[in-house]
């Protein structure tokens, strides 16, 4: 087998989409690959907002990284979190004491949700990145309508019954849609003393417009889509405050049980880590190869990335830009530890935007005017995210949900969860 403190040490942060398929590539190959993440377990995050509404189990969209990459004997997976990056002395600092040496690095380590200088607005609107999230909104939601089950001040019913999604982005209108379908129609039939069709589901953007990367032709589909929902949807209409009891809409409170934010991301620290300058989002700008320019062997992907696009516009943080990035990172990197050949310039294909809005009804943009929406559209995007699901048993069980969920309106995640569950009086 030869030396194998000859072969070069990869270390990868971050088992996302970008991490992941870097590592993937790499496996097999002549390098020594150590891939770190705080979880023990790859997150497919865009369909976590079904975790969410009560429609999938956290477990149905999770798979362990140690069984993704078994078969690979030269990846190593390591549970920490990085607390700094030593460039001159090549090693990762885990909390801990922990340091991984590295002679190549990775960086894949993902986003968080913005809050614009209101980070105290995130205890009583979380966004949707981590498996704690979607099961403390599920609780939410639910529990609302359980509380309101036992008042009879419909002032506190409706406050309980009304869910608040900020944002019009896609992670926002399928959001609102999703919760707007669970109390329409999953949970229309199942209390006595309230009607659950009566839940109000408002979706605020402070822009004049949503789902701004779509054509005008898709967002009019999608706001007609969620009109017949039954969603509110408030454009130009800024948040101002978030507590406990709701949220400050353009100087009015709006009494709620749920606010969920989806309103913007920026970048995990990994620029401080560098110690090199971000943009605005806190992304790290790189050249074509996805290298640091002046750091050489450390390289940056996914939503932790700055890059270009043919115009010169930064990609979008989208599964499919990580998964390519780091599908080509890994085969460009197995290729100069095996022949020597430089890395080539990474080039985004785009496969298409998508967002669903309610059953039967999504949006496609494939670009160059070529669109999809209704039914095939919606049918389309279900079997891309099944096909993208990692393991082939998570395909069998998420195909299987989803039908029996389309045939019977019914949502088997409908728990309650988590700090709190059983406490509270209306």
């Amino acid at each position: 087998m030869g030396d194998r403190r000859a072969r070069p040490r990869i270390v990868i942060l971050g088992s996302g989409f970008a991490g992941l398929a870097c590592a993937r590539a790499l496996g097999g190959k002549s390098a020594d690959v150590t891939l770190v993440d705080r979880n023990n377990y790859h997150l497919f995050v865009p369909l976590l907002y079904q975790v969410a509404t009560a429609a999938l189990s956290p477990a149905d969209i999770a798979e362990p990284i140690r069984k993704i990459v078994r078969r690979h004997r030269n990846i190593d997976v390591v549970l920490g979190e990085v607390v700094g990056i030593d460039v001159p002395a090549r090693h990762v600092a885990l909390a801990g004491g922990r340091r991984l040496a590295f002679d190549r690095l990775v960086l894949a380590t993902g986003s968080a949700y913005n809050y614009f200088g209101h980070d105290a607005w995130a205890v009583h609107a979380p966004g949707l990145k981590t498996i704690d999230n979607a099961r403390q909104i599920r609780t939410r939601i639910l529990k609302g309508f359980e509380l309101a089950e036992l008042t009879d001040d419909p002032a506190k019913q409706a406050a309980l019954m009304t869910t608040i999604v900020v944002g019009a982005g896609p992670t926002g209108v399928e959001v609102a849609g999703a919760v707007a379908e669970l109390a329409r129609y999953t949970l229309a039939r199942d209390f006595r003393r309230i009607d659950p069709r009566r839940a109000r589901v408002l979706l605020v953007e402070a822009g004049p417009r949503m789902l701004t990367a779509f054509p005008d032709d898709l967002v009019a589909y999608a706001r007609q889509r969620l009109d017949r929902l039954g969603v509110e949807v408030m454009l130009d209409h800024k948040v101002e405050g978030i507590r406990a009891e709701g949220a400050v809409v353009e100087g009015h409170l709006i009494r709620a049980q749920t606010v969920i934010w989806g309103a913007g991301v920026r970048a995990s620290p990994a620029a401080q880590w560098l110690g090199v300058e971000a943009d605005r989002a806190g992304r790290i700008p790189v050249t074509p190869d996805l290298s640091v320019p002046g750091l050489p062997g450390i390289y940056v992907l996914g939503d932790t990335a700055s890059t270009p696009d043919a115009h010169g516009q930064p990609l979008p943080g989208l599964a499919q830009v990580a998964e390519q990035q780091g599908q080509h990172l890994g085969k460009a990197l197995a290729r100069e530890i095996e022949t020597g050949a430089p890395l080539p310039p990474f080039q985004f294909r785009n496969r298409g935007n998508t967002a669903i809005i309610g059953r039967n009804a999504a949006i496609f943009d494939f670009g160059r005017g070529r669109h999809l929406r209704g039914f095939a559209a919606w049918l389309l995007w279900a079997i891309v995210h099944v096909y993208l699901l990692v393991a082939f048993d998570k395909r069998l069980i998420v195909t299987f949900q989803w039908l029996w969920r389309y045939l019977t309106y019914q949502r088997g995640a409908r728990l309650i969860t988590g700090d709190g569950a059983g406490e509270g009086t209306p």
